[in-house]
């Protein structure tokens, strides 16, 4: 069930001995089992822990005093109290760890024991990899275009508040990002990030997902469960794709943001939460308020800030970047990286990426797993990234996998063997030329302006390169298009 290690402390000899042969028929790896006052020092790399079990004490006062000290000494730690009663765990408790804290009445049963150890692998291994973001990395938050840094802005303001926050912008946009981002920055950046998929869990069981439930509240419901809701005491909850929740959940959606109160499924006893939420959505949910799809009353409740992710076609001065970036993880992760010539970015920058963020980053890496450690031409992209004319292959005067425009300094380095000056500067020539019809958005009489050439020589240059773009405005007699 996991290759790291659990810490079974319990001071009465027979029942560790039992609990940890139970323990390894459940294949837990490596099993750790201690008296209450040896636990501090069995344990060489405490990050290496995946769960702590908390057998009983002797008084309820040596029971907690053992709780605090475990759930002090190790951060975001799933903690499970064995106990000879069904009692449920306090929030008091829970909110003291804040942590994964979960309680099994002895005799353990075997199907219990795994459900709740495969809940704290999955919590363990959630922790461990938004521990190990670097949230000032994120991907798509890379870039200068006026979009993402009103985006960057948005965030700095509302993220240390507890207000409701709806993200909203195309799939691949990077909302998630904007989330992450704005949990880290916030007060409860040391609490969970709880994230939920809305539209990938069938209707009937996401009140469950959710809320949690009780034992025996369904079929299938063999023990207690917390829901999400539990797991982000303290924290946020990311409700991603909000706008595909039914309208019976979204009924009690609302009822929890008005009243910060919620039940369990199956139970009538109210917890409280205090959770920050922030939702996301690629629907237009004021279009489904009128079509009846979405209650407006719970629109307005999310929608007290909400940020807009701009799709990459209204950023395609940012690709160099987040190229580099994307580069820069790939050489992180996998040891591995790729170079883009400045042909092959300013064919980039021509395509309308519906995808996304998203998309160009499975571009990048599955360039670079055809061409690990070398460079891309244009003739090596992909067809339907190909949006220019093709050009000879040139040195590279460009490394669009660090940097988006090379320092004059590198453009005038020779190499050993020798360089063919005249296809050298016709390259260069040809890249600032497709670079300055990107940022005039293909209006060539701009473009001309930004080269500083009159308007009829820079389309005399179009067509000796046999340029054409579809984009270009009526400033010139004979309208230029881009072959996709």
């Amino acid at each position: 069930m996991t290759d790291g290690v659990l810490l079974l402390i319990d001071s009465d000899p027979a029942r560790r001995q039992h609990l940890k042969s139970l323990l390894e028929f459940v294949d837990c790896g490596e099993i750790v089992a201690v008296s209450g006052e040896q636990w501090r020092g069995r344990i060489e790399n405490p990050s290496a822990l995946q769960a702590v079990l908390l057998g009983p004490c002797e008084n309820p006062d040596e029971q907690r005093a053992l709780f605090d000290a475990v759930a002090q000494w190790q951060a975001r730690l799933p903690l499970i109290l064995l106990t000879e009663s069904a009692a449920p765990v306090s929030m008091d408790e829970a909110s003291t760890a804040g942590l994964f804290v979960r309680r099994l009445e002895l005799p353990v049963k075997y199907g219990q024991l795994a459900h709740v150890l495969d809940q704290a692998c999955q919590f363990r291994a959630s922790a461990d990899s938004e521990s190990s973001r670097n949230p000032e990395l994120f991907r798509s938050l890379v870039g200068k275009s006026a979009g993402i840094c009103q985006v960057r802005r948005l965030i700095e303001q509302v993220a240390n508040t507890d207000a409701n926050v709806l993200i909203l912008g195309e799939s691949g946009t990077g909302k998630e990002v904007v989330a992450r981002n704005l949990h880290y920055h916030s007060s409860r950046r040391g609490r969970p990030f709880v994230p939920v998929n809305c539209g990938a869990i069938p209707h009937d069981l996401l009140e469950s997902e959710l809320f949690g439930h009780e034992k025996g509240a369904f079929t299938g419901a063999i023990s207690a469960r917390q829901g999400r809701f539990e797991m982000a005491e303290g924290g946020t909850l990311f409700l991603d794709e909000i706008g595909d929740m039914s309208l019976p959940m979204q009924v009690k959606l609302l009822r929890v943001l008005q009243e910060r109160v919620f039940e369990r499924v199956g139970s009538n006893k109210s917890i409280a939460a205090d959770v920050r939420i922030i939702a996301a959505t690629h629907r237009n949910l004021e279009d489904d308020i009128r079509a009846g799809r979405f209650r407006e009353d719970l629109y307005y409740r999310l929608n007290v800030f909400p940020i807009d992710m701009p799709p990459l076609r209204e950023r395609l001065e940012d690709i160099p970047l987040l190229v580099a970036e994307l580069n820069a993880r790939l050489m992180r992760e996998r040891d591995t990286s790729v170079r883009l010539t400045p042909a092959t970015v300013a064919s980039l920058q021509q395509y309308p990426w519906p995808g996304n963020v998203r998309e160009l980053a499975n571009l990048v890496e599955r360039l670079a797993i055809l061409h690990p450690a070398g460079t891309v031409d244009f003739k090596d992209l992909p067809l339907k990234y190909r949006c220019l004319s093709a050009v000879p292959a040139a040195p590279v005067a460009g490394d669009y996998g660090v940097a988006p425009v090379a320092s004059a300094a590198a453009m005038a380095q020779l190499p050993r063997e020798g360089i063919d000056l005249k296809e050298h500067l016709t390259n260069i020539e040809y890249s600032l030329i497709m670079q300055a019809l990107a940022e005039s958005g293909g209006v060539v009489a701009r473009a001309a302006d930004l080269l500083r050439l009159r308007r009829t020589t820079l389309v005399e240059k179009l067509r000796k390169y046999g340029v054409r773009t579809e984009v270009a405005r009526q400033e010139i007699d004979e309208p230029i298009a881009v072959n996709q």
